[in-house]
């Protein structure tokens, strides 16, 4: 939002120089971003919070400085200035009707008729201004609307009278079949649930969103309606929505609009058109269907103390709440307490913590002194914070890098990634936003493609965040952790592999095991009896370059290369890898617990074993067949190398594996050795397998 410091002198006598103002109102939480211009030009550019509509304005910001710097603030029904317009008495009021048929959609609607306009460019002064905050001027009328909105927040507009049929406005929900003109020239089919303006036969305007285009002011119109309402910020919201419309108008209205504004800012932009095009007021009518009053809130000074942790004197809080338009009424209590009425304009003060917020930061958080808390006790950390910190120190030591993904996903992404119930989002940001992510996946994959779009080849990430999912009628959250790496990353990090020259890089199948090695060193922080791997992994993941990891015969982790049909759809640039592990079942094993042994004084010893067999045995068949010998001193037991073709016959493979026997109280004699590796053959051989010569 652009705000001008010179619009804002004018509503409060501020002797700092425009770039303090921007470092005082940063401190008191309305962002200046940029500064541009000079003199009477400068601009600043602001990021004012949803939650603060009553700040998107040159006067609500002006509200602030004047309670920073504690000047008096002028009153805003002297904006406009004396009126211009002819001296003689107003003739009397037009019979005219406004009726609110759904006083929930709109709680009040003021209207001014305003005869005998002329109509043409507005003054160089409104002109300026408003291009100023880069608004095209348009003509006096529109542009004292346009004026007043930037001025004051509440949005205005203003129809040709003339064309409004059975001098009556109606505020209502539109018919089956209505059809209404924006002043965009866009035709729109209107639904029942769109609260509209209508006049006695027809819509005219939309309402809180855009007016219409059959009763727009024209270099013609003479006769003037001013309208200035309260419309409900989730009606507006909807409207909006369904018809695809933003506009400076709605985007007030749905952040919450002032009650108390629309008779303030319905005056203005009548006095600013007679002011500019002469005419006279006919007359205003203030229809109130029902009465918006926000309930007082109780404040108590201890709790401002001791939440702020300092003793702050009463009446300075009284000076700075009254500054910022709050009433203090003392209760007749015996402690100091009162009851604080909230002005009009500020919708998101609810509870007595959010005024103690507003004398933080008025009072400036910068001033309150630096003091460490008062304990008695031991600290007791979190176990999943220790498990979460042993997991990211680890993961920082792989390479990878953290990042931070949306808790939103589509509709598309939960059922291509995720089988369990989804949770639908009552008023999503977007249908792209629209259900909690019920797996960390599509994040990860969004944030490396953001990478590699950007040049960055070498991507390694992780995250450590919840997942969603509907249960019984309630919902689940669950702690989840995933790993992303692009397949220039991971073969990056082997030393055999040359990344610049494709002919040499490692193959598919050994940076899938570069990513098994990770998943299992995180998987190796955890007590476990067991952790064995199995290929039936998910759709998503390519068959051939996936797995799944059992800790103790419970799923704790899938991963492995993403289905290349998948990674053309969303057209990453490259394949890449991905790694899921569930913290909730992972974290049920305690820590493993560091120990030192020393090391073996008897020698080691080696024996080869190469077999053939066919594909369906798969490497963890053997390893368990093997075990299941239960040789103590067998230390290890691995593959050495896979090979397939020439003289190989197909649906076979051989395979060359590893033994490695050691005690650690005597030397092995060579006979043991051979009973060893004898017991290994046959239980090879039990397994299908035929040694080869």
């Amino acid at each position: 939002m652009k705000i001008s410091p010179h619009w804002l002198r004018e509503f409060a006598p501020i002797e700092a120089e425009d770039r303090q103002i921007a470092e005082d109102l940063s401190r008191v939480g309305l962002a200046v971003e940029e500064i541009s211009g000079q003199g009477p030009n400068t601009v600043f550019e602001m990021e004012i919070g949803t939650n603060r509509p009553d700040a998107m304005n040159h006067y609500g910001i002006a509200r602030e400085a004047a309670a920073m710097y504690a000047v008096a603030l002028k009153p805003l029904a002297d904006a406009a200035g004396p009126s211009q317009g002819p001296s003689r008495e107003p003739s009397p009021p037009a019979p005219f009707h406004i009726e609110i048929a759904d006083s929930e959609g709109c709680a009040r609607y003021t209207a001014q008729l305003i005869h005998d306009v002329r109509i043409h460019p507005s003054p160089a002064s409104i002109a300026e201004r408003l291009a100023l905050v880069e608004q095209r001027p348009i003509n006096n009328a529109a542009d004292a609307s346009n004026y007043t909105l930037w001025e004051m927040g509440h949005p205005t507009h203003a129809f040709d009278l003339d064309l409004l049929e059975g001098q009556k406005i109606i505020v209502r929900h539109a018919q089956a079949g209505e059809v209404l003109k924006t002043l965009d020239g866009v035709e729109r089919k209107l639904s029942p649930e769109d609260l509209i303006i209508a006049d006695q036969n027809k819509p005219v305007g939309l309402a809180g969103v855009m007016g219409g285009y059959d009763t727009m002011i024209t270099g013609k119109t003479r006769n003037i309606l001013v309208e200035s309402a309260w419309f409900d910020p989730v009606a507006v919201r909807k409207t909006a929505k369904r018809h695809g419309m933003h506009t400076d108008a709605s985007h007030r209205f749905e952040r919450g609009a002032d009650y108390a504004a629309t008779p303030v800012a319905c005056r203005l932009v009548g006095e600013r058109i007679i002011q500019s095009g002469g005419g006279e007021l006919l007359t205003t009518i203030d229809a109130v269907a029902r009465e918006l009053d926000q309930a007082p809130v109780v404040l108590r000074i201890s709790q401002v103390q001791r939440l702020l942790g300092t003793k702050l004197a009463t009446h300075e809080i009284i000076s700075i709440l009254s500054r910022l338009g709050f009433e203090l009424v003392p209760e007749p209590v015996a402690s100091p307490e009162f009851s604080v009425r909230i002005p009009s304009w500020r919708l998101d003060v609810e509870r007595e913590i959010d005024l103690i917020e507003e004398i933080a930061r008025l009072h400036g958080y910068d001033n309150f002194p630096n003091t460490l808390p008062s304990f008695r006790g031991v600290v007791v950390e979190d176990a999943r914070a220790t498990k979460d910190r042993k997991l990211r120190s680890v993961l920082l030591s792989l390479g990878y890098n953290e990042a931070v993904s949306f808790s939103f996903v589509s509709h598309e992404e939960a059922e291509t990634f995720s089988s369990t119930p989804v949770i639908e989002i009552a008023n999503p940001m977007s249908e792209e936003a629209s259900l909690m992510r019920s797996s960390l996946v599509p994040g990860m994959l969004n944030m490396l493609a953001y990478n590699l779009n950007r040049g960055t080849e070498n991507v390694r990430l992780f995250e450590i965040g919840d997942v969603y999912q509907a249960a019984d009628g309630s919902t689940e959250e669950k702690g989840a952790i995933c790993l992303g790496a692009t397949v220039m990353a991971l073969a990056e990090g082997m030393p055999e592999g040359d990344v610049l020259d494709k002919s040499k890089r490692p193959s598919g199948v050994d940076i899938f095991r570069s990513l098994k090695g990770d998943v299992e060193n995180l998987l190796g922080l955890f007590e476990h009896r067991c952790l064995r791997f199995d290929l039936r992994t998910p759709d998503y993941y390519d068959p051939q370059r996936s797995a799944r990891a059992l800790l103790d015969e419970e799923l704790v982790a899938q991963f492995g290369r993403l289905h290349p049909q998948i990674a053309g759809e969303r057209k990453l640039r490259q394949d890449v890898f991905i790694a899921e592990l569930a913290a909730d079942r992972l974290y049920r094993h305690g820590l493993r617990e560091v120990s030192y042994r020393s090391l073996p004084k008897f020698p080691r010893v080696e024996r080869d074993f190469s077999f053939l067999f066919p594909d369906p045995v798969s490497f963890e068949q053997i390893r368990n067949a093997v075990k299941a010998i239960g040789l103590g001193v067998l230390q290890s037991f691995e593959p050495v190398e896979i090979f397939r073709g020439h003289a190989i016959r197909r649906g076979q493979y051989s395979i060359l594996l590893r033994a490695k026997f050691q005690s650690w109280d005597r030397t092995l004699r060579e006979e043991e050795v051979g009973e060893y590796s004898l017991a290994i053959v046959k239980a090879l051989e039990t397994l299908g397998g035929v040694q080869r010569a």
